[in-house]
């Protein structure tokens, strides 16, 4: 392997790393507090921001319960097809479904959220982390806490925020469960349309629900 190749694979490793530590349902914090590294150096990893040594994959690797070729994206393809499209569970019950190869980039999940147990639920915890990310709604209904704010949207309804803006979510459907897509891209990487808007309708949506947190410099 060169030089080049070697660089190669820790740029792609980000993704690899940030989808490893939502597989075993760790926040940043909770990460750096079992592993000394801080917050701060796990996020910039993550985003591809600052490469990896050996010493920290090694902590991650064991931290994680994945093998360095998992991470370095050299792991063998499975023998059998199809691939495996079980969802990944989480302690809360949440369902992650990944719909990317997490390659690098944006990448995108299918999340879902459990029926309530308990009414009402209680306002969802933050979280807080490098990224942009883009949140549609597909079935049920879901609380948005984003910053200060508290956002119900229903089907179809699409919320984008800059992640660095605490944000967390629950189920608000009585009886049932909510589902949502999630795309998720590195800092100041976003979604650019390339579709004109439509003519001769008028502006407003009242079944659409947008939030968008500008970046800090």
């Amino acid at each position: 392997m060169t030089v080049d190749d070697v660089d190669g694979t820790l740029a792609a490793m980000g993704p690899r790393l940030r989808a490893a530590r939502e597989r075993h349902g760790a926040t940043l914090a909770g990460v750096s507090r079992a592993t000394g590294i801080s917050s701060s150096t796990l996020s910039r990893m993550e985003t591809g921001r600052r490469k990896p040594t050996l010493e920290v994959l090694l902590q991650l690797s064991k931290e994680y319960g994945v093998g360095l070729d998992e991470l370095a994206g050299t792991a063998p393809a499975p023998a059998t097809e199809p691939r495996a499209t079980a969802p990944l569970s989480f302690g809360d019950d949440k369902a992650v479904l990944p719909l990317t190869r997490y390659v690098g980039g944006l990448h995108a999940h299918k999340h879902v959220l459990p029926a309530l147990e308990e009414d009402p639920p209680a306002r969802p915890r933050q979280v807080s982390h490098d990224g942009y990310e883009w949140l549609c709604v597909l079935y049920g209904r879901l609380w948005l806490a984003l910053g200060d704010q508290d956002l119900l949207l229903t089907a179809g309804d699409v919320a984008e925020f800059d992640t660095r803006t605490p944000h967390g979510v629950a189920n608000t459907s009585p009886g049932g469960p909510v589902e949502y897509l999630i795309m998720f891209g590195p800092q100041g990487e976003r979604l650019r349309p390339r579709t004109p808007p439509a003519t001769g309708r008028g502006t407003h949506q009242p079944n659409r629900a947008r939030a968008e947190q500008e970046e800090q410099p």
